[in-house]
């Protein structure tokens, strides 16, 4: 862009932290304008840290959107996540700290304990809403946020229709220090294709699958190559035991085809080309509680 002067610009870094579900992600998408970080109604969807590049012509604001920090540590991929989360919070410029409308639990105060310390600039939105009639039931948790994080700046907002999401990122754009641009202009996240594929494919395990599976299954993408005018990609669906793969696969492999088939039309809109999709599943016995089976299947961005 012209005149990126340290003088005319701002660039800096910012967290959007909150526990599980409460729409970390797809905020992340509305403000991007597109989706990069994968969404389901079920908890802790997100497991990585992924950072959302937003560039206008007065500011690049590097959204860092993180997994939800929650108290259940009982495995080490749970331990991940929440180390995942909370190792960003000292090396940002502003905290967007994402709530629910109504809801306070001892996740949310998880969160908040986690930044108590810190005097970076932080902004709490209450998400969702749209889904309030009357917004008078708003007010017991507006006045529960102000008491539990009186330094923080709170606004409503509904990270689905968009509603006040412009005001709270005039709020973030202001809070940035003045800094050249990090990344080209039309950059929008650091992750790879790879990377985005994958999520892609577990995204639709996730909203597709019972409560239990989706959280025994991570994807490994074994080979991305692009012939001509098609990209050729074989992914690995790794599970946690015989049952799980049984059932992931489906009768005669309908279930297994329809995620495959749901996966593919998402990933050639993100390529913009043709894609031959090959999966497989297969059985990592205790992957999800071993640090080192975790760190082979990509989960070393701490």
């Amino acid at each position: 862009m012209e005149n990126n002067t340290v003088d005319s610009k701002r660039c800096g870094y910012v967290a959007i932290l909150g526990r599980s579900n409460v729409g970390k992600s797809t905020l992340l998408n509305m403000m991007l304008g597109q989706k990069v970080s994968i969404t389901s109604r079920k908890p802790q969807t997100t497991r990585h840290q992924l950072l959302g590049i937003k560039t206008t012509d007065s500011s690049q604001v590097l959204y860092v959107d993180t997994p939800g920090i929650h108290g259940n540590e009982q495995r080490a991929i749970n331990r991940y996540m929440n180390r995942s989360a909370r190792s960003v919070i000292r090396d940002v410029d502003v905290i967007v700290f994402v709530v629910d409308r109504t809801q306070w639990n001892s996740d949310d105060q998880l969160v908040a304990d986690s930044i108590g310390e810190t005097q970076t600039k932080l902004i709490v939105a209450v998400n969702k809403i749209d889904l309030i009639k009357n917004k008078q039931e708003l007010l017991p948790q507006l006045s529960k946020i102000q008491e539990v994080v009186p330094r923080a700046e709170i606004i409503p907002i509904s990270a689905t229709t968009g509603e006040n999401v412009e005001r709270m990122e005039s709020l973030v754009e202001a809070a940035l220090p003045m800094s050249p641009y990090y990344f080209p202009d039309d950059q929008i996240t650091d992750r790879s294709q790879r990377f985005l594929v994958a999520e892609i494919i577990r995204e639709k395990l996730m909203r597709q699958l019972g409560d239990e599976i989706p959280y025994a299954v991570t994807i490994q993408i074994e080979r991305f190559v692009r012939k001509n005018k098609t990209t050729h990609i074989d992914a690995t669906i790794f599970v946690e035991r015989e049952g799980q793969k049984a059932i992931l696969i489906g009768s005669k492999g309908e279930k297994l085809k329809r995620i495959g088939s749901d996966a593919r039309s998402d990933i050639e809109r993100l390529l913009e080309t043709k894609v031959m999709l090959t999966t497989w599943v297969k059985v990592k016995t205790g992957w999800s509680n071993d640090d080192r089976a975790l760190k082979s299947l990509g989960y070393d961005d701490v």
